[in-house]
């Protein structure tokens, strides 16, 4: 994941629906490069998308990009969690990270976690089904892009 960005990189506008029906916009950075837009950082809200992905956009009236499909699967998967405690996310990323995954801080209770396909996502399931039912923490799968996930 590229905690910094250049030139190369340029924001895509994902769509989100959210539960009520309602539509909202999210913007993720992305690299362009032969067919398409190649996301470079973990969505948080949108569903159906993960880092690595390759995306079409096209310009909207404003000249913002927007999404307008998938063209490649990375094979990520995205995983969302909502902390009861905020004083728990450090660890919980720490253990992740631990475990082969990358992950981002939005607010200071929401963290978008990325699972690499050669990460066992039986294994990082495990581990997010026994921080749940401990109750640091919801988690929400946003996409799975790994086979039998």
């Amino acid at each position: 994941m590229s905690d910094t960005t250049s030139s190369r990189h340029v924001k895509v506008l994902l769509d989100v629906e959210r539960d009520d029906g309602t539509h909202e916009l999210e913007s993720v950075w992305a690299v362009a490069e032969d067919g398409g837009y190649r996301l470079d950082n973990i969505p948080f809200y949108a569903r159906g998308f993960a880092w690595g992905d390759v995306v079409s956009a096209t310009p909207d009236p404003d000249g913002l990009l927007r999404c307008s499909g998938l063209v490649a699967a990375s094979g990520h998967s995205t995983i969302r969690l909502w902390f009861a405690d905020a004083g728990d996310v450090q660890k919980v990323r720490d253990d992740l990270r631990a475990l082969g995954c990358d992950s981002e801080l939005d607010l200071p209770r929401l963290v978008a976690v990325d699972v690499p396909p050669e990460v066992p996502y039986e294994r990082i399931r495990s581990y997010l089904d026994d921080k749940k039912r401990a109750g640091l923490f919801e988690y929400e799968e946003g996409c799975l892009g790994q086979p039998g996930s």
